[in-house]
């Protein structure tokens, strides 16, 4: 029996295998070994794809956190300069009054006060939801503050917000004030100011004339580290 009589077998199956050639099984091999690598190949392409749309997404997200930031970040509060100049605007009352340091509540000529005796300790200047104590915003005045005060029943919402975006960061109290005779009313030491809106170009005028003014009792006095009064934003 020849030998490829001896490999000749009954099963069909089996004798395809046998028939292939050693070229053929070689070819085979490659064809299959060249699948797989061209599987991986792309599977390491949806990969990349894939963090590169991550990688897309997450900057789209920075770049979106970054310019709602800017977007929605509160406006910057309004700068003034130390006044004094002797700048006249119209409707500013002036007076008289004196500096005096006492324990005892005050009867004040002008309401809100604009001046006069007051309590040894100051109210720490900032932005207050309930009416605050006369004695201690009067010192406060003394040391360069403007106090502005408002009727709460007629100066809310938007009103309210147009009055704050007003407002330096420093040297100035703001509070609601009962019985008040006009909706807001700003006061400096000596200098008071009646007004019917928080759009009146008036209130910049006051703060450029009175906010630190030079001529106050005690100009170059802090506004700060003594009393928080309550509301205090």
């Amino acid at each position: 029996m020849t030998p490829t009589e001896k490999r000749a077998s009954g099963n069909p199956v089996k004798q395809a295998e046998i028939n292939l050639t050693v070229k053929q099984q070689r070819e085979q091999r490659r064809q299959e070994k060249l699948a797989e690598y061209q599987k991986q190949l792309a599977k390491r392409r949806r990969s990349k794809l894939v963090w590169w749309a991550v990688g897309i997404t997450g900057a789209l997200v920075v770049v979106a956190v970054v310019v709602a930031s800017f977007v929605f970040a509160p406006a910057p509060a309004v700068q003034y300069e130390a006044g004094g100049d002797g700048a006249e605007i119209e409707g500013v009352e002036t007076f008289t009054n004196e500096t005096l340091h006492v324990e005892d509540p005050v009867d004040y000529p002008q309401s809100p006060p604009a001046g006069g005796a007051h309590n040894p300790a100051w109210l720490n200047c900032g932005i207050y939801s309930e009416p605050q104590q006369n004695e201690n915003a009067v010192h406060s005045l003394e040391h360069g503050a403007v106090w502005v005060t408002y009727d709460a029943s007629r100066v809310t919402g938007e009103e309210l917000d147009a009055l704050k975006a007003e407002m330096p960061s420093s040297y100035v109290i703001l509070s609601p004030y009962e019985d008040l005779d006009s909706p807001i009313v700003i006061s400096a030491w000596n200098a008071q100011l009646k007004l019917d809106s928080a759009a009146d170009e008036r209130i910049p005028q006051f703060f450029e004339e009175y906010w630190r003014n030079q001529n106050v009792p005690e100009p170059s006095a802090t506004c700060s580290g003594a009393i928080d009064g309550p509301g205090k934003e």
